[in-house]
């Protein structure tokens, strides 16, 4: 699904990447973790196409995303990547629904199609009483939840996150954990998860660290019971 191979970066004569090998499969849920200055957010950056490396290459779902034009390389982000941020994200003058269908209008899709997804996103994450409301009367759970809704609308290949419960209460940073599980055994997806959260790094199927620029372990998770599991989408 996803082969990385040499990324190496620099921001003028600081090396922050410095030769990353990675291969992640489809339908894992990777977390990358490490301390400030690791070069996490960098790397989570170039894969979602969002910068791009010195050398290297990074190929995702039959794409080398490092060799295509900056128009293609617009159309594959929009298309086959969402992102979930650890501030939401969404536009405050638009309603949950209007926000979770922009990327829709963006690939160009039909408007009514494009609505009836939105609406069996925001009922899957229990929020179809919430549709029409404005970021500003929803709970900092509710707007997650609206962004993850938003990521999914293109029915992208790969899920990236960056501290996504970074900004969430213990309750629904439990829940929001779980939901990326309850997502993927529902849609099939591929998250690449950069956190601190320890808890939510446990939970994955791998954990990869990082420092100083470079991966220096890589661990799939020991099987564990889920201890998320008596949380509900409904309640974040």
């Amino acid at each position: 699904m996803i082969d990385i191979k040499n990324i190496t970066k620099s921001f003028g004569s600081l090396q922050v990447l410095k030769g990353i090998d990675l291969s992640i499969e489809k339908g894992e849920i990777v977390s990358i973790v490490g301390p400030s200055g690791a070069g996490k957010t960098t790397l989570l950056q170039i894969i979602g196409t969002l910068d791009r490396p010195d050398t290297g290459t990074i190929n995702i779902d039959g794409v080398d995303i490092t060799s295509v034009s900056e128009k293609k390389l617009s159309d594959f982000r929009n298309q086959r990547l969402g992102f979930v941020f650890q501030f939401h994200q969404l536009l405050p003058e638009f309603s949950a629904i209007e926000n979770v269908m922009i990327p829709a209008y963006i690939a160009g899709r039909n408007s009514k199609e494009a609505k009836k997804q939105a609406e069996e996103l925001l009922t899957f994450m229990g929020l179809s009483d919430r549709a029409h409301h404005k970021p500003s009367q929803l709970s900092g759970g509710e707007k997650q939840r609206v962004a993850v809704a938003r990521a999914l609308i293109n029915n992208p290949a790969v899920i990236l996150a960056d501290e996504p419960s970074g900004s969430l209460d213990s309750k629904n940073k439990k829940e929001l954990h779980q939901l990326f599980f309850d997502l993927r055994d529902k849609f099939g997806q591929t998250f690449i998860i950069v956190t601190h959260d320890e808890e939510l790094a446990s939970l994955t199927d791998r954990t990869i660290h990082m420092r100083d620029g470079l991966i220096y372990t890589s661990a799939t998770a020991a099987p564990t019971e889920n201890t998320n599991q008596n949380f509900t989408i409904e309640s974040l």
